[in-house]
């Protein structure tokens, strides 16, 4: 997770939304991706949806079972869709979102037994220290709109 919280400052700095996703195999970091929907001009380019493309890519195979998936924010609809279809084992989140999380704050498509695929789910990983990431980056845009 503390890699997952380097990505997403990466994605602070570049002006995207703090959120930073690291996928692990064997205990090696082998998928890393950050918020890049705004540089990319690309409504999929979700932390987690980059670090799936960059992990198929690395493993040759879009398919990354026995893989588990560590993300700053919970995922959202699109990116547990992603999740369940690459068949990640267990899915690991710091910050919790209620406006668009889709393990438990609003919906939960990992409890879903009509999906084919079902992961692990927990929340809560060094909550604090992505929520201050967060709000710090929401606070900034909001003082600089106001310049504006």
């Amino acid at each position: 997770m503390l890699e997952a919280l380097a990505l997403a400052r990466q994605a602070a700095e570049a002006g995207e939304v703090p959120v930073g996703a690291v996928i692990v195999k064997d205990n090696q970091i082998v998928g890393r991706g950050y918020n890049q929907p705004i540089s990319r001009r690309d409504p999929s380019a979700h932390a987690e949806v980059m670090a799936l493309r960059d992990a198929a890519q690395h493993m040759d195979n879009y398919r990354l079972t026995n893989c588990d998936l560590y993300v700053t924010l919970e995922p959202c609809c699109m990116c547990v869709g992603a999740i369940l279809h690459a068949r990640i084992a267990r899915v690991v989140y710091a910050a919790a979102d209620p406006k668009t999380g889709a393990c438990g704050s609003v919906v939960n498509l990992f409890a879903e037994s009509r999906l084919n695929h079902h992961g692990a789910v927990s929340g809560g990983l060094l909550a604090d220290e992505s929520s201050l990431l967060l709000k710090t980056f929401f606070a900034q845009r909001r003082r600089s709109n106001e310049q504006n």
